[in-house]
């Protein structure tokens, strides 16, 4: 395989033609799993689209909440259209080659879309936040206005550093392996291949896995704890049940996000021995499965959501 070369500050960069994604060696199945994420993003297609739609048509549904969950749709419907498709290529297909500039396109998208979701999360834990403890300032503090732009500033961070992470691998050189354990091209196992100096990217690596993991997943505890206190206060079990009930499905879907990857990492850190190929399994899993359920549990739970899907398939009903 012919290596291309270029040259940053008088030093010579190799870059290869591409890299070959391999994964799930063991698993003589593995078929089976790729039929199942093909069903899983049929899924998130057809039911993230749904909700795209019904907020956007529904004029009464143009509220903070419904655009943070719109928000939220749309990233996870961008998160599993760039990575299913592609595992299924690689791995169903068996045309596991991807050149050196589409493996930094898919690393880019698939890392700022999955910290845009962390982000859309915590967004959602700020609305339950101002709705259950300011309660008479809701109307005031939270507008849509102020809500488009918490999601445009979010946005326009995200892209931007993880812009600056993804493009700093352009100073790497890959002189000897090209083949990458994981299920896409995934930062961690390509940067580890190069043969000079990965520090910086290392660096970034962690800096952004703090910075748009764990802050919003801190800012979302720090939400929930808030919420409890005020929660307590109030006089009336009534009352009480009521602010829980409207948390349930953010609850729902944030511990589907948060919990299996805090788990996998865990587990990988204290015990350090997980087998290669079950790691890729539970990330990919962990990161394809929260896009299909999370539009189902607002689907659900949100009762406005609910009832304008309901009314929409009793009108296409009358109409059949």
């Amino acid at each position: 395989m012919p290596f291309h070369r270029a040259t940053l500050n008088n030093s010579a960069i190799i870059h290869p033609p591409g890299f070959y994604i391999i994964g799930f060696e063991t698993f003589p199945f593995i078929s089976v799993y790729f039929i199942f994420l093909a069903f899983v993003y049929g899924v998130t297609v057809v039911f993230n689209s749904l909700v795209i739609c019904v907020i956007a048509f529904n004029h009464c549904l143009h509220t903070p909440k419904c655009l943070a969950i719109v928000n939220l749709a749309v990233v996870d419907l961008i998160l599993n259209s760039c990575t299913i498709p592609s595992m299924i290529k690689i791995f169903l297909v068996k045309d596991n080659f991807i050149p050196f500039n589409l493996c930094m396109l898919h690393m880019y998208i698939y890392y700022a879309y999955s910290a845009l979701g962390s982000l859309a999360l915590a967004i959602l834990a700020y609305d339950r936040l101002i709705a259950i403890c300011f309660p008479l300032r809701q109307n005031s503090i939270n507008t849509l206005r102020r809500m488009w732009y918490t999601v445009g500033l979010t946005w326009g961070v995200v892209l931007g550093v993880v812009g600056f992470t993804t493009g700093i691998m352009a100073r790497l050189s890959f002189c000897k392996s090209v083949s990458v354990f994981s299920y896409f091209c995934d930062y961690a196992p390509v940067f580890r291949l190069a043969c000079n100096d990965n520090t910086l990217q290392w660096v970034s690596a962690s800096s952004l896995s703090v910075l748009l993991i764990v802050v919003p997943f801190a800012f979302i505890l720090l939400s929930y704890a808030t919420i409890l206190v005020t929660v307590f206060r109030m006089k009336s079990l009534a009352s009480r049940v009521k602010a829980i009930a409207t948390c349930v499905e953010h609850i729902i879907v944030v511990t589907i996000f948060y919990i299996p990857q805090g788990v996998i990492f865990m587990i990988g850190f204290y015990q350090g021995g997980i087998d290669p190929d079950q790691r890729v399994l539970s990330l990919s899993l962990a990161s394809c499965i929260p896009p299909c359920v999370d539009p189902i549990v607002y689907s659900l739970k949100t009762k406005e959501i609910r009832i304008r899907i309901w009314s929409l398939l009793r009108g296409a009903k009358v109409s059949a």
